[in-house]
């Protein structure tokens, strides 16, 4: 059976570092929410199962539902698929490892948000500018480059060598990790092409996994959604001055 894959069909947002990995692995996967509603699809039917999870419902999208198995959360999704669609090395210090990296890939993602929404979720950015603009020069400055810096050490330290995070193959925290400056690209282009310059494993990383044939053909379809104003990376340039 197909996995299915419930998240928000109009962006990117958390749901797409699962998107990423299944089309890295060529796995078969439906985007549920992407449906049409007469294939028992959209937003509507994504909600109806996040609400009807007897026992253990997740807290919000993205969920992955493989068979009777539902699970929540992007990094125990990735968690949950990295040894079943071969994205994760086979020893447990290899597993934990790649989850420990994909941990802090969350928090930078957070981090990233926290941006534009620094004081409440459910208002307006034009209701918090002077904090966003305040929160968004630490980032720059400080959180973003700390972050960088510590995923260039763990390419420097890969024992394998420093095309991957982990091991000798691609895992899932490098599809992550590929998201993560794609979006701060788009988010910040001014900070992260200075923050690139001083991680240049970094940089040479999210080319090489630009180039992955599988990534790149998703890249290139209708399947791969804009970045946009309404998800977790927006652009609003003045966090970002030149």
């Amino acid at each position: 059976m197909a996995y299915e894959l419930h998240y928000w069909p109009m962006i990117q947002g958390r749901g797409e570092f699962v998107r990423l990995a299944l089309e890295q692995a060529g796995a078969e996967y439906v985007d549920v929410a992407r449906l049409p509603h007469e294939e028992g699809g959209g937003i509507e039917a994504m909600m109806d199962r996040l609400e009807d999870e007897p026992l253990r419902p997740p807290f919000a999208p993205p969920f992955l539902r493989d068979g009777d198995r539902v699970i929540g959360q992007t990094a125990a999704i990735l968690l949950y698929l990295g040894p079943r669609i071969g994205l994760v090395g086979e020893s447990e210090a290899d597993r934990i490892w790649t989850h420990q990296i994909q941990l802090t890939i969350a928090d930078m993602v957070a981090e990233t948000h926290d941006t534009h929404h620094p004081v409440g979720v459910g208002l307006y950015y034009e209701d918090q500018k002077p904090e966003a603009l305040r929160r968004a020069r630490d980032f720059r400055e400080n959180r973003m480059p700390k972050f960088l810096g510590w995923f260039e050490r763990v390419l420097v330290r890969n024992p394998a060598g420093p095309d991957h995070l982990v091991g000798a193959a691609i895992s899932y925290a490098d599809t992550s990790l590929f998201q993560l400056v794609e979006g701060l690209r788009y988010a910040f282009p001014h900070a992260t092409a200075r923050a690139l310059d001083a991680v240049p494993r970094v940089a040479a990383h999210a080319a090489r996994m630009a180039g992955q044939p599988r990534i790149a053909s998703y890249l290139a379809s209708e399947r791969r959604r804009p970045f946009g104003e309404a998800g977790i990376f927006r652009r609003y340039p003045e966090l970002d001055p030149a």
